[in-house]
């Protein structure tokens, strides 16, 4: 029985009761645990454990049906005996913080708690078939055999290097399949591994044995499936160990979520298999396991579902169960919080076989009006409004407008306008306020929640342009982490019809799509329909930034033929020097200053030339010796003013 539900798939944990199919087990998002009965269709039990927030349901497995005893009863026939030994009462369910539930359906309440074993989050729980032993495996690798008698662990060990996601035990209680990167096949009595078996890329998520036989006839197969593959691959358990890849495929068209299938005993006997993939859809295996077949094998039938609309949508396959007649099948639809429950014959001889249902595919979650029959009253400047609706949200203090004080009584009965409300609120005034405290920017962001749920409620153009038209990220920010859970899919759905317009208002759009998925991430991954509600936002911005790679090249080669061209611009700006004087001064001179000037002059006949010459000599002498001291006067600018003194002489 499909009895692993694991966390890394959306699917929420669904399971039909071992052998009677009496009862179907669905856990919620929430942690909650609804028991249906499958004969009367309706809600048999629910169970709400004491940490459910905190440590959600991850997996659940049925127990093997066994004797009730209700107290001294008078004695019972056989066949009544029989009834009651069908009766499935124990189900373990792991959970996040890495401990295991048992809720007895009997008791309706909890019958024990396994926890002090694992250090993370159980994957995968499964029950052995005679003994009150329960195996589960954990995100911390390993494995641990619970004994249901003392509540404590009987053994552990380690299973893989990384996290095990899920489990299976034979049907004669003497081998353990789990599964992380590898597939292993333990021995339970010493614990040590038997088989091992690689193929699978991603994590194995479901494990079933196919046949009853032993494994050293060669005559043993069990069935595994991983997450993101659209094939179940069977295995054969040889006796010489060469077992190394999978020896039939089973085709399906989505990832499988929940398989049930009836084992076989001898070759002569086929394995039924019925298996519920991620897309919705049921498809139903037929085959004789008796050697490795090259070709993946299609479904034999394969099984819609959808409503009686005009235009007819989908409704989604929660679980599957075989009947003891080949063409009768128990079928779990619909919504996870209330699964319709319903057992068919189907006709095997068709290829695809689509079921009409007129039941509601979505759950209608009705937003309340978070603002109604609102009056706005003569209030003071010291007082405080708050608005119903919504705890903690406060109304800007504005003063009461003219003719508010002499309404009659009959006016005072009659709901106000929105356009009304709008105005007395007065929104533009508080931004448009420089000093403005940060009281009041709070009590803004309370206004803008508000008014965009009733815009999106009531659908009024005004209202959502006043709201989403603003420009501060902080204020965007806050509203939308005040707004509450059911309005989050109908903001999303206006932000895509607004992003379709004009690129200007795009841009506004962005960011307050940005703040949604930024506060909003977890609600929206956790819906059902989540791929169908985003399909439109997907395929319009991968529409939009596909060229965003292209016009990146573009904006390169742009930018380096503009610089290119400015620098060739550049050098041709730069225009010749001009070396003509701007300034000439010129001196008249006198005869006095000649006279002057001759007599500063030394005489021809001057009794001292010799001795001048002489000092000159010696002057060059000393400089010719001495190189360095010869340049230092052009170093210091004396060159300068040698080339100034013969252009003054000159």
């Amino acid at each position: 029985m499909a009895a692993d539900g694991v966390r890394f798939s959306l699917q929420l944990p669904c399971v039909f009761s071992s052998k009677s199919r009496q009862y179907l087990a669905v856990c919620a998002q929430d942690g909650r645990l609804r028991v249906w009965n499958t004969d009367s269709k309706t809600l048999h039990q629910e169970f709400v454990p004491s940490a459910h927030l905190s440590a959600t349901c991850t997996c659940i497995a049925w127990g093997p049906c066994r004797t009730v005893k209700e107290g001294p009863q008078r004695k019972k026939r056989k066949s009544e005996v029989a009834q009651v030994e069908e009766r499935a009462d124990l189900l373990a369910m792991g959970t996040a913080a890495g401990t295991v539930l048992i809720y007895s359906t009997v008791k309706g309440a909890l019958h024990c708690t396994l926890d002090g074993g694992h250090s993370g989050g159980v994957n995968c729980v499964h029950w052995h078939p005679e003994d009150s032993l329960l195996y589960s495996g954990s995100e911390d690798t390993n494995i641990i055999e619970w004994d249901l008698q003392t509540g404590k662990t009987r053994s552990k060990w380690k299973a893989d290097r990384a996290a095990v996601t899920s489990l299976c035990v034979s049907p004669d209680g003497k081998l353990l399949l789990s599964a992380g990167h590898v597939i292993k096949m333990w021995d339970l009595e010493t614990k040590e591994v038997y088989r091992k078996f690689t193929g699978h890329s991603t994590a194995v998520t479901i494990l079933r044995f196919a046949t009853t036989r032993p494994p050293d006839s060669n005559g043993l197969y069990f069935l595994s499936g991983a997450a993101h593959d659209r094939l179940l691959s069977v295995w054969q358990v040889r006796e010489d160990g060469k077992d190394k890849n999978s020896v039939v495929s089973f085709t399906l068209t989505d990832e499988p979520q929940h398989v049930d299938l009836s084992t076989s005993g001898s070759k002569e006997e086929a394995v039924r298999l019925a298996v519920v993939c991620k897309d919705g859809q049921l498809h139903l295996f037929e085959h004789f396991l008796n050697g490795p077949c090259k070709k993946p094998l299609l479904p034999s039938c394969s099984v819609q579902m959808s409503d009686t609309k005009d235009s007819p949508m989908p409704i989604p396959m929660l679980a599957a169960a075989l009947g003891a007649d080949p063409r009768s099948v128990l079928l779990a639809y619909g919504s996870h919080l209330q699964p319709v429950m319903e057992k068919v014959e189907i006709n095997m001889a068709e290829r695809h076989v689509c079921l009409t249902r007129d039941v509601k595919t979505t759950l209608s979650l009705s937003m309340e009006t978070t603002v109604s029959k609102v009056k706005t009253p003569i209030v003071s400047a010291k007082s405080k409004v708050l608005i119903p609706g919504m705890p903690g949200h406060k109304a800007p203090l504005t003063a009461a407008p003219q003719g508010t004080e002499k309404r009659k009584k009959d006016a005072d009965n009659k709901e106000i306008s929105i356009a009304e409300r709008l105005g007395e609120m007065d929104l533009e005034a508080v931004s448009n306020q420089k000093g403005a405290p940060k009281v009041e920017a709070s009590l803004q962001t309370d206004n803008f929640a508000v008014l965009l749920m009733q815009g999106l409620e009531s659908k009024d153009a005004n209202i959502l342009n006043k709201v989403l038209q603003t420009r501060k990220e902080m204020l965007i920010k806050k509203t939308v982490a005040r707004l509450p859970l059911p309005a989050v899919i109908p903001l999303v759905e206006e932000l895509t019809k607004r992003l379709q317009g004009h690129p200007l208002a795009a841009c506004l759009m962005v960011r307050w799509l940005k703040a949604v998925l930024m506060h909003h991430t977890s609600y929206l991954a956790s819906l059902p329909d989540l791929v169908t509600q985003l399909g439109v936002l997907y395929h319009m911005i991968e529409s939009r930034v596909k060229m965003f790679h292209k016009l990146t090249k573009l904006h390169g080669k742009l930018h380096l033929l503009m610089t290119q061209v400015a620098a060739n611009d550049s050098s041709t700006l730069v225009s010749e020097v001009d070396h003509t004087a701007k300034l000439v001064y010129e001196e008249d001179s006198s005869d006095e200053d000649e006279a002057s000037v001759d007599e500063a002059l030394p005489d021809e006949d001057s009794d001292h030339w010799e001795e001048e010459e002489a000092m000159q000599e010696s002057k060059d002498d000393e400089e010719d010796l001495d190189p360095d001291r010869r340049t230092e006067p052009k170093a210091n600018g004396d060159e300068d003013m040698e080339h100034e003194n013969e252009s003054e002489e000159e």
